[in-house]
């Protein structure tokens, strides 16, 4: 079993002739399934997949991990390389939501194109509210129960109600699985329901309690200490054997994972190639 895992999109780019955004796309291949989580913010997931010679072409499913536009921006441009493909969601994908700081001016954060025009392109909305499989080794979490008391929602998203905010919820977050002889592999596209929590519920779907790796964003960057030691302390009890930090887990989180984790830890950017014969 061979499963290879390359990142088209993220905050931060190595090689020469890819660009670098606030965003995340993940191209998975298992065999001849071609899976993408999540298109980036624009269309630099096609751009880098160009300058990487991938032909998203074959690509027969989109999951979308959430309906945030650094998440979802890229569809438009993805279709264009995929023509008709299955795209996985949750049914909350287009919520209103945005970004509110305090004192600045609210900004439009969700899926920033009608469903209408992406179904003229080839897409074909499979929207949940449960996990997904979308082979015998590959499934989706579905929403992600929030149990530990430690992991907390970024109190800067909100979803606009009337002429009022009101916590965005996030209720459509999720990740991609995929069972293999040695554990689960875990693609978080941003885990705002928290790492801890995600972990578990992966465990809990799919019936297998062993991780070997975990890639992606784990929204760290607003971490607590208290946070940070307490999901180091899960990650070690699980016995996680790779861990690639992607998007918003920020500099502080993945410095103390590299300190804690040495070389099972690892920097998940642009052009970077996870391949396993498992």
């Amino acid at each position: 079993m061979r499963v290879k895992i390359t990142t088209l999109a993220e905050n931060s780019a190595t090689i020469q002739g890819t660009l670098a955004e606030h965003g995340l796309s993940m191209l998975l291949q298992l065999d001849d399934l071609w899976v993408l989580l999540d298109t980036g913010f624009s269309d630099t997931a096609v751009h880098n997949a160009h300058a990487l010679k991938i032909d998203l072409s074959r690509v027969s499913h989109i999951v979308m991990s959430h309906g945030h536009r650094d998440h979802s921006g890229g569809l438009l441009s993805v279709l264009a390389e995929t023509g008709e493909v299955t795209v996985h969601g949750h049914v909350g994908i287009w919520k209103p939501r945005y970004g509110v700081p305090q004192n600045q001016k609210p900004k439009y954060a969700g899926l920033p194109y009608v469903r209408e025009m992406l179904e003229s392109l080839g897409a074909t909305f499979d929207l949940s509210d449960g996990p997904v499989q979308l082979s015998p080794q590959v499934m989706t979490t579905g929403p992600v129960p929030r149990n530990t008391p430690f992991e907390t929602l970024d109190a800067r998203l909100k979803v606009r109600v009337g002429q009022g905010w009101v916590q965005d919820q996030i209720e459509d977050d999720q990740s991609l699985l995929v069972k293999t002889p040695r554990g689960l592999v875990v693609m978080l596209g941003c885990a705002h329901s928290g790492i801890v929590n995600t972990l578990y519920r992966a465990q809990e779907v799919s019936g297998e309690k062993r991780i070997y790796a975990v890639l992606g964003g784990t929204h760290l960057k607003s971490a607590s200490r208290e946070q940070l030691e307490k999901t180091v302390d899960v990650l070690k009890q699980l016995d996680i054997q790779k861990i690639g930090v992607s998007h918003c887990t920020g500099m502080v989180a993945s410095a103390v994972l590299a300190q804690e984790f040495g070389d099972r830890f690892f920097f998940n950017n642009v052009g970077t190639v996870t391949d396993w014969e498992f």
